[in-house]
C-alpha cells in the first residue's frame, strides 16, 4: 500500500492514544488534519476513509500545511517556504488556497543535513558515543572518568538514533548559513567553534558549520562530503532561491509581486542562523528590478517549527469554519471523493 505522506495535527498514533491518555473518544470530536501541499487526491481520500471508517469521527477537514502557516502569520496570500526534517516545499497561497501549479519540492531537509554533519565529523576522526553507552564516575572532587557500559541487546538502529540526536544538536548549535556561497578556499581558515560531546570530549567545528547549511542553497556541496551518496549532481534538485523563483514564476503575473513581498519561513530547518537574510539577498538579486522582496519569519524558532499547529488552532477557532466541516452524513451520501470539493 502506498504510504500516506500526511503530517497530521493528530497523528494516527496520537488518535489511538486519545482514549487512553486524554480520555477523549474520537467518535465525539471532529478532526482537523494538516497535510503536505503535494498530497495527491488518492492520498487525501485514503486519509478521509481511514478517519471515517476506522476512527468513526463525526466530521473531518483536511488543510494544507502552507495554508495553515499563512494563517498563523495573519496572511491570506503568501509564499510559504517549509523546510522540515525530510524535505523542503515551496508553495504559493492566494486568498487561503494553495496554487498547486506553484508547488516546488526538494528532498533536502534537516535529516539530510544531520547525515552530512555525521559523515563530516567521522571523516575527521570524531567518535560520537551515544549517551546510554557510558557513565561518568567521579574519581576525585571535580574529576570524572568515563566508564563504558555494556548493553548487548541494543540494535544498530538504536545506537544510530542516539548518535544522530547528538549530531543534530551539533548542527543546531554551531551551524549558520554563510553570507556568501560557500567556498572551500575562502572558508579554510575560519575560526573554529567548540562543542562538548556528552562524554566530555570537546571537538572543534570549523568550515563544516558554514558548509553544511549552505547545502540548502547549493545541493552540489553534499557531493564533497565523504560517505554521502548525495543527489547534488541532479539538475532536478534545486537550492532554496531557485525554488522560490520557480514557484513565483509559475503563478499569474498579477500576484507575483505580492508573493515576493510575503515569503514566509517555516519548519525546523528554517531556524538556522542567517538563513532568512541570505535567502532574501539571493532572491532579490534574481528578481525583477522593481520587485520588493521580503522574507518573513518568526523570531521564535518554536513558532517556526509549529506554525502549522498554530495556524490550525486559529482556523478551528473561527466561527465561520464550523460550516466547512466534511461531515459523516456527507461522506455516506456523496462518497469519499467529496473530500476534494469540501477541502480544496
Amino acid at each position: 500500500m502506498e504510504q500516506l505522506r500526511i503530517g497530521m495535527l493528530l497523528t494516527t498514533y496520537g488518535i489511538m492514544l486519545l482514549g487512553r491518555r486524554l480520555l477523549i473518544n474520537p467518535e465525539e470530536h471532529p478532526m482537523l488534519i494538516a497535510e503536505p501541499s503535494i498530497n495527491s487526491a488518492q492520498q487525501r481520500e485514503k486519509a478521509a476513509e481511514l478517519m471515517f471508517e476506522k476512527y468513526k469521527v463525526p466530521a473531518l477537514f483536511l488543510a494544507k500545511n502552507a495554508v495553515l502557516t499563512s494563517f498563523a502569520s495573519g496572511r491570506a496570500t503568501s509564499l510559504v517556504v517549509d523546510s522540515g526534517g525530510g524535505s523542503t516545499v515551496v508553495s504559493a497561497v492566494h486568498d487561503g488556497y494553495v496554487l498547486q501549479k506553484s508547488v516546488a519540492t526538494s528532498p533536502i531537509g534537516g535529516e539530510f543535513l544531520t547525515d552530512c554533519m555525521m559523515k563530516s565529523l567521522e571523516s575527521k576522526g570524531v567518535v560520537i558515543r551515544p549517551r546510554y553507552s557510558f557513565k561518568k564516575k567521579e574519581v576525585s572532587p571535580g574529576d570524572y572518568k568515563v566508564v563504558d557500559l555494556d548493553f548487548p541487546n541494543t540494535t544498530d538502529s538504536y545506537r544510530l538514533y542516539h548518535m544522530r540526536a547528538i549530531a543534530s544538536d551539533i548542527k543546531e548549535t554551531v551551524c549558520r548559513v554563510p553570507d556568501t556561497p560557500f567556498d572551500e578556499v575562502a572558508y579554510a581558515n575560519v575560526p573554529t567553534t567548540s562543542y562538548e560531546l556528552p562524554d566530555g570530549q570537546t571537538i572543534e567545528v570549523g568550515a563544516e558549520r558554514f558548509k553544511i547549511p549552505d547545502i540548502l542553497f547549493n545541493p552540489y556541496l553534499s557531493q564533497t562530503i565523504p560517505g554521502i551518496d548525495g543527489f547534488g549532481d541532479s539538475t532536478s534538485i534545486r537550492g532554496l532561491p531557485r525554488m522560490v523563483l520557480e514557484s513565483v514564476n509559475r503563478c499569474d503575473v498579477d500576484i507575483r509581486k505580492e508573493l515576493l513581498s510575503s515569503i514566509l519561513l517555516s519548519g525546523g530547518s528554517s531556524s538556522i542562523l542567517q538563513l532568512k537574510d541570505r535567502l532574501e539577498k539571493e532572491v532579490l538579486e534574481e528578481s525583477p528590478q522593481n520587485a520588493r522582496v521580503k522574507v518573513l519569519a518568526s523570531g521564535n524558532s518554536t513558532e517556526r517549527r509549529f506554525s502549522v499547529w498554530i495556524g490550525g488552532s486559529i482556523l478551528a477557532s473561527l466561527g465561520s469554519f464550523q460550516q466547512m466541516w466534511f461531515s459523516k452524513a456527507e461522506y455516506e451520501e456523496h462518497g469519499v471523493s467529496y473530500i476534494q470539493r469540501k477541502c480544496p
